[in-house]
């Protein structure tokens, strides 16, 4: 298993793992049209691996992608009196079925947390579905105060 940051060629996977996790989750989703969400998708993507707010790590297994987190960088106001380093989102975890419950999520989790640690990046936030507190909690999270939202309307 090679753990490493997505380049390029990995597009057309890091593609059909998201189709493949949204329509996981939600089979509503199921009549999306394949088609266009590849073209935003692939735009969204050639975007991120360009520029240094995007980072997305992934785990593969003979060229073939089966896990993967995406982490943004979310830049802080500066404060008087200290260095100011981004914190980092973690975002998109997902792990094809096949694979999943051997570790290699746990894995990616750890290299990603010495990444975090070598850059001095504050901290990690995540959004967990109900499904993934677990496996989070294992990986050395714990809960904090809900944040706040307020959704356009």
């Amino acid at each position: 298993m090679k753990i490493r940051m997505a380049e390029t060629k990995d597009i057309p996977q890091l593609i059909k793992m998201r189709w493949d996790f949204t329509i996981e989750y939600d089979e509503s989703k199921r009549s999306a049209s394949y088609d266009e969400f590849v073209i935003e998708c692939q735009s969204f993507l050639e975007s991120a691996l360009s520029n240094n707010q995007w980072f997305i790590w992934v785990a593969e297994e003979n060229e073939k992608i089966v896990s993967h987190i995406y982490i943004q960088l979310i830049q802080k106001v500066p404060r008087p009196v200290r260095i100011t380093k981004p914190f980092a989102y973690m975002t998109n975890v997902y792990t094809l079925k096949e694979y999943r419950n051997k570790g290699i999520g746990s894995k990616l989790l750890a290299t990603i947390h010495k990444w975090i640690k070598e850059n001095k990046y504050e901290f990690i936030i995540v959004w967990p579905s109900d499904e993934s507190i677990n496996y989070y909690k294992k990986n050395g999270y714990v809960h904090c105060n809900e944040p706040m939202e307020c959704f356009s309307k």
